[in-house]
């Protein structure tokens, strides 16, 4: 196969990507701040990935334990494996079960000062982008459904602009410090999300508005079954490139999304944690030595207990 496609360096505004393949944001239970997430990222970037986007980081660590003193030597061990660096900002605290409705007015305000907060600590850290986390029903997707958004506010779920309204509040904060810094801003945006009552055309309403407020990349996650990256292609019409997901560890499966444009890049997640010189041997055609994903879910099962997340895969592969 022709993998030229996967390969091909991209430019977003003064970032060059050396490739088009992502490691999108997965929480591993290792520490940010320490040698073993130092070491778990920048082994996936010596792997080949072109950017590396760090799992999502509760934004209210860095109003007590999150630096660019000690976020700098994490951005560094990416850069020295050649990847750019990006880091996803999740609102809030992760596992706190919490609705727009039980967020006062001071309280969206500390968030987006929080926001502020952690888009200048990765700044000054080395990062080369933030991604806040508006998908997968967290918070901000909460406040962009009608259904999950009962305020009756300026933030509230009965007017679109009031659903996109606390996303484009974010963008806002943070726009003028990411460029400041020349780093890249990202979204992560779920198209469709059952139960959540919005459809793909006002999610297509809100990433144009994101990206006229200055996003650089839209992040589409997830994808639908049907074809590799079909979710994440309506939104190539706003001219930022776009990450598509799902099963694209399978090569033929990224590169039909690339060469049919449904998608800029492609993620590749389970794979990276199975393999971490997927690009790599994918890059000098070595399939056959590839540690593929088997979808044992065994990593999400040490995701859910705590503990450092790993593939049997590769250590049985790599004893």
């Amino acid at each position: 196969m022709d993998i030229t496609p996967l390969f091909t360096p991209l430019t977003v505004k003064n970032k060059v990507l050396r490739n088009r393949i992502v490691m999108p944001p997965m929480v591993v239970n290792r520490s940010l701040t320490g040698p073993d997430g130092w070491e778990w990222y920048g082994r996936r970037a010596h792997g080949g990935a072109g950017l590396i986007i760090v799992e999502a980081t509760d934004i209210i660590r860095f109003a007590t334990e999150l630096t660019a003193d000690n976020l700098r030597p994490l951005a560094g061990a990416i850069h020295d494996g050649g990847a750019l660096a990006a880091i996803q900002l999740f609102p809030g605290r992760r596992g706190e079960k919490i609705s727009p409705a039980d967020l006062t007015a001071a309280d969206i305000r500390r968030l987006l000062d929080l926001y502020r907060k952690g888009a200048e600590a990765c700044a000054n850290a080395g990062f080369d982008g933030i991604e806040p986390h508006g998908a997968h029903g967290y918070l901000l997707n909460k406040f962009f459904s009608p259904l999950e958004n009962q305020r009756t506010d300026e933030y509230g779920g009965n007017t679109m602009a009031g659903r996109m309204r606390f996303a484009l509040s974010i963008v806002e904060t943070v726009r003028p410090i990411v460029r400041q810094a020349g780093m890249l801003l990202l979204y992560r945006h779920t198209p469709i999300r059952g139960g959540y009552g919005y459809t793909l055309d006002e999610s297509l309403t809100l990433a144009e508005q994101l990206v006229e407020a200055g996003v650089d990349i839209l992040d589409i996650s997830p994808a639908s079954d049907l074809a590799p990256g079909d979710r994440a292609a309506p939104f190539m019409t706003f001219g930022v490139p776009v990450i598509a997901v799902n099963l694209l560890d399978q090569p033929e499966r990224a590169l039909e999304v690339l060469n049919e444009r449904r998608a800029s890049l492609v993620a590749v997640g389970r794979g990276l944690i199975a393999d971490p010189d997927w690009p790599n041997k994918v890059h000098d055609g070595r399939f056959a030595d590839i540690v593929a994903c088997t979808r044992c879910d065994q990593c999400h099962a040490d995701l859910r207990q705590g503990v450092p997340v790993s593939c049997p895969e590769w250590y049985r592969r790599n004893p």
